[in-house]
């Protein structure tokens, strides 16, 4: 707030407006002349403007899958309700939107999501002791500290199996998570008759914001394309729920419903930030959301956003309050 005062000072006389917070952001979610919303924020800071954004039948370029996650219902019946629109950005999502365009329910069986397997998954031996810049180092893609670390817990895997289901209506029961370490193959989609469509391309984020920003039209774009003879083969593996518990934990508190998704969501942010600060073992990520999820109701079966947000602040503060019954990393 302190900034946008000093902003708004040096901008006076042209017109241009300046926000800050959460309200700046609702601001500029709800703004008469937006014409696109991208909702790029990490984390639950995203709920509310995208929320809002939902409200006010706007056109949503979604990569805050974290919304989704914690108040898919109260968003998605917001887009219904306002005549809006959620395009994905997370380069799964995007894929699997192309995919099932125009296709009837009926024709769909499951849907795949592909998980990279992060830095670890080739990794043998213990966890517990690896450190931040080890999970930061991830194999194919360039992304912020929080989402790279839940790749590397398999967590973001979790948070897109709840957003696939909010965004595509499918039960969470037909969405099937594959480690596939090169990135290509990006989601699938298996068909009633057996046959498996696929989206393939370069690990390359511009792609899928290209194909939001641009929809229903596809553009040109000048980067390097896929060759096929020089991939050679493409890896598909079974995620190791035993190594990477917090895949589990994902569908577990979806299962669970309620507000107990914006609790996992929630206090996993907290164990991020924890082992970022190295207060935390990269392995005790996933036991401390568990922990916090066992401490906290599940409230709601259809929670509006303000029982959302009490959830994620209740869950934040229990995630603070036992960070210090779990041992602090090791190191090797």
């Amino acid at each position: 707030p302190a900034a946008a005062g000093e902003l708004r000072r040096e901008l006076a006389g042209t017109g241009i407006e300046v926000g800050a917070g959460q309200e700046g952001l609702v601001r500029a979610a709800v703004h008469p002349e937006a014409q696109i919303v991208l909702s790029a924020i990490v984390g639950a800071a995203g709920i509310l403007p995208t929320w809002e954004a939902a409200r006010a039948g706007r056109t949503i370029a979604l990569a805050n899958k974290e919304s989704l996650v914690a108040a898919g219902a109260a968003i998605t019946g917001a887009v219904r309700a306002s005549g809006g629109t959620i395009l994905p950005v997370d380069s799964e999502h995007s894929a699997l939107f192309q995919l099932l365009r125009d296709r009837e329910p009926s024709e769909v069986r499951n849907i795949i999501l592909t998980a990279s397997g992060g830095p670890f998954f080739r990794r043998a031996g213990d966890l517990a002791a690896v450190a931040p810049e080890d999970a930061l180092r991830h194999p194919s893609w360039s992304m912020g500290a929080k989402v790279t670390i839940d790749s590397a817990t398999l967590m973001n895997k979790g948070l897109e199996v709840i957003e696939a289901h909010w965004l595509f209506g499918v039960p969470l029961e037909r969405i099937a998570v594959v480690v596939h370490p090169q990135s290509i193959v990006h989601g699938a989609v298996e068909l009633c008759d057996g046959a498996l469509l696929a989206h393939l391309s370069p690990p390359d984020m511009r792609i899928p914001i290209a194909a939001a920003l641009h929809h229903p039209e596809r553009v040109a774009l000048p980067w390097k394309r896929l060759d096929l003879a020089a991939l050679g083969r493409l890896e598909f593996h079974e995620p190791d729920h035993g190594r990477f518990p917090a895949l589990r934990l994902a569908y577990d508190a979806f299962a669970r419903g309620g507000t107990a998704p914006a609790v996992l969501n929630a206090a996993n942010e907290v164990a991020v930030e924890a082992f970022l600060a190295r207060r935390l073992g990269f392995t005790a990520i996933p036991a401390l959301v568990a922990a916090v999820l066992e401490r906290q109701p599940a409230g709601p079966a259809q929670p509006g956003i303000p029982e959302v947000l009490a959830a994620d602040a209740a869950a934040r503060a229990a995630a603070r309050a036992v960070l210090d019954d779990f041992e602090p990393p090791r190191r090797t």
